[in-house]
């Protein structure tokens, strides 16, 4: 009679309690999250155009949506007048002053050597005359002073001519350099500046969520849209301590959950190196208080699995 009681109560446990008696293949429960890729401006502005929609199909490269860019457009204009004002001030020190300002100073220095060949020969002729005292010696003295003037003068515009045919010191024409680098290398800034004011899709996936649209403020690293990428769903799961090194990364488990297709599998990407006591969402009365330890597995593409969504996991057979 106690035998028949004992086998009647036992049944009753291993109908009831999953594992009693004859000890079943053991099932993981856990539920499929997602690794969204997020798209966000580099600094806070007005959203000028948004060109996705949720749940539309995207690759890598797909224009998301732009800042309005007035200012850095701007911006870049001036470094690039600037770069092109410091390029015309090297290149104006590298070959001397210019051949408009060359030939000015050429001009002069022609007409003082034809005034000092004037002068040359007017004081030859007073002197000539003065030996015969045909004029008088005041006269010689005025000619030969206007000899000394146009004799400076020509002196004065050669140095003239010497230095705007000269190129720059080397020190001026160091510090030009710098200046022209420095301005190329705003100019590269303000570009890159505007161009950050373009956001495209890093990779390829669907538009899951958009958060901001056409015209709202969104702050500098806020994502205005979401990407799911293809091969970014996971499955977050929780090992019991006891069975934890019975597991490795890159193992296949079979994978179940309510109107899946059959087949399904998961292969482990992640385990973690501390337990931690079993999480709500997971956690059944059983097993509330029992040290378990998080591990991710990746699901394939084109499961059809959502973000979300309970499965079970178990070892192949």
């Amino acid at each position: 009679m106690l035998d028949d009681i004992t086998t009647w109560f036992s049944a009753m446990l291993a109908a009831l309690l999953p594992g009693f008696g004859d000890d079943p293949t053991p099932v993981y429960n856990g539920y499929v999250e997602a690794e969204y890729v997020y798209a966000a401006p580099s600094i806070t502005g007005r959203i000028h155009s948004l060109a996705v929609a949720e749940g539309q199909e995207i690759v890598a490269g797909t224009f998301l949506f732009n800042i309005e860019a007035s200012q850095q457009r701007a911006a870049l204009r001036a470094a690039n007048a600037r770069v092109a004002q410091s390029e015309a001030n090297l290149r104006n020190l590298e070959t001397g002053s210019r051949e408009q300002e060359i030939a000015v100073i050429r001009a002069s220095l022609a007409e003082a050597r034809a005034e000092q060949s004037l002068a040359r020969s007017t004081l030859a002729r007073t002197e000539s005359l003065l030996a015969r005292e045909l004029v008088s010696k005041a006269k010689a003295e005025v000619d030969r002073a206007a000899v000394a003037r146009a004799d400076a003068n020509v002196t004065q515009l050669e140095a003239q001519l010497a230095v705007a045919e000269l190129p720059a010191r080397d020190a001026q024409v160091v510090a030009a350099e710098a200046t022209l680098q420095a301005a190329r290398a705003e100019a590269d800034l303000a570009a890159a500046r505007l161009d950050d004011m373009r956001v495209t899709a890093p990779v390829q996936g669907r538009i899951e969520k958009v958060f901001y649209e056409a015209g709202e403020v969104a702050a500098a690293g806020a994502p205005v849209v979401s990407i799911l990428p293809p091969d970014a769903l996971t499955v977050l799961f929780y090992l019991p301590q006891a069975e934890r090194m019975r597991f490795a990364i890159g193992e296949t488990l079979a994978l179940g959950c309510d109107g899946c297709m059959s087949g399904l599998t998961a292969t482990i990407i992640r385990m973690a190196a501390e337990p931690q006591f079993t999480p709500p969402i997971i956690y059944s009365r059983e097993e509330r208080a029992r040290l378990v330890f998080r591990a991710e597995a990746r699901l394939p593409r084109g499961t059809g699995l959502l973000p979300g969504q309970p499965v079970t996991l178990e070892r192949l057979p």
